[in-house]
């Protein structure tokens, strides 16, 4: 009796067999999947995006001193993010404004009011009363993967609703927000942004919010930042909570030291740089600690600090008023001091 058998894909090559052809996938196909998917996204999600036009004070201007403050007009998007009509924007879209006027994408357009803004991470949010909102609905950004679809929709130049596409070009950027602080996770992105696009959604194929479009390189093509949606839903809690961010305030002035070889080797330092004490503020967190000039803080809560932006980014993440453990050098010792940061003064 004949005895029948398989044969693996390897098996068949040795034996001079013919793996059929993969067939080819029609570029038609494709192109049609992808533009299905921005539409999908698009329908989803613009519905909630929103024009928000300001009138600003001009600061220390022209117009400062005896004479009446003059003011500016100017203009960017938002997008509303629950259906009570609170609206994630950028900071600097609504900063010093005296009025706010949003634009829905149904043309409805109402005065908007200020819950809080940070100008730190360039976020802000505002909320309008009005019925038959719809919301945006929010993705996580810690899974994103560069390469993957992204779609901006808002109101660059003052044309309304436009939409572009392109990639995430990487992850995990830092860039320095008007404040001049360090903001950290940013997404770069190669879909177009333009001046009004500030504020917007950026969007996956599947219809969910992953950043807030918030900078572009004017010389440059192709390169875009937005804020990720994750930092967005923590500043936006707070700033709704308290109407500001609250952040940790121990009283040092500090700047970066690249740490001596021997020392990196002799405690097995996570980083070869630290932050020096130029000064410490009398009556202050740092002056309880025992913190000294010349010293050099290495590590805060178990996080390694290798620079100013280090330890003013664990400061704003840990709460104000906890006990902090705080890891630094005096000299070749290794110390150990706690420090309980105060929320820090406005300004």
């Amino acid at each position: 009796m004949a005895q029948l058998f398989e044969l693996s894909a390897e098996d068949a090559l040795t034996e001079g067999a013919t793996l059929a052809p993969t067939p080819a996938v029609d570029d038609a196909v494709l192109l049609d999947a992808y533009s299905q998917a921005v539409v999908g996204a698009v329908d989803r999600v613009a519905p909630a995006v929103v024009k928000i036009d300001v009138r600003q004070k001009l600061v220390g201007g022209p117009g400062a001193g005896r004479r009446a403050p003059m003011e500016v007009g100017g203009s960017g998007s938002g997008f509303i993010f629950t259906p009570d009509g609170l609206i994630l924007t950028n900071s600097h879209v609504v900063h010093n404004a005296s009025s706010i006027q949003v634009t829905l994408a149904d043309a409805r357009r109402m005065r908007a009011d200020l819950v809080g803004e940070d100008p730190d991470t360039d976020l802000a949010v505002v909320r309008i009363a009005a019925p038959d909102l719809v919301a945006a609905p929010l993705g996580d950004s810690s899974v994103l993967r560069p390469g993957q679809l992204v779609i901006a929709i808002g109101n660059p130049l003052g044309f309304q609703a436009t939409v572009t596409a392109g990639v995430v070009s990487a992850l995990g950027r830092s860039l320095r927000s008007r404040s001049g602080r360090l903001m950290d996770n940013i997404i770069q992105t190669d879909a177009a942004l333009n001046p009004g696009n500030s504020g917007g959604p950026l969007v996956t194929s599947r219809g969910e919010v992953v950043g807030v479009n918030s900078a572009v390189i004017m010389p440059a093509q192709g390169i875009a930042f937005a804020v990720a949606i994750n930092t967005a839903k923590f500043v936006a809690g707070r700033l709704i909570r308290d109407g500001r961010i609250r952040r940790g305030y121990v009283g040092v002035a500090g700047q970066a030291v690249a740490l001596h070889p021997r020392l990196v080797r002799a405690y097995n330092l996570p980083a070869q740089s630290g932050v020096l004490i130029v000064s410490v503020e009398p009556k202050s967190p740092a002056e309880a600690s025992g913190l000294r000039e010349r010293d050099i803080i290495i590590g805060l809560d178990g996080q390694s600090v290798a620079g100013v932006d280090d330890l003013q980014r664990l400061l704003t993440e840990r709460p104000v008023g906890a006990r902090l453990p705080l890891v630094i050098l005096r000299g070749t010792q290794r110390l150990e001091l706690t420090v309980v940061p105060a929320e820090q003064r406005p300004g």
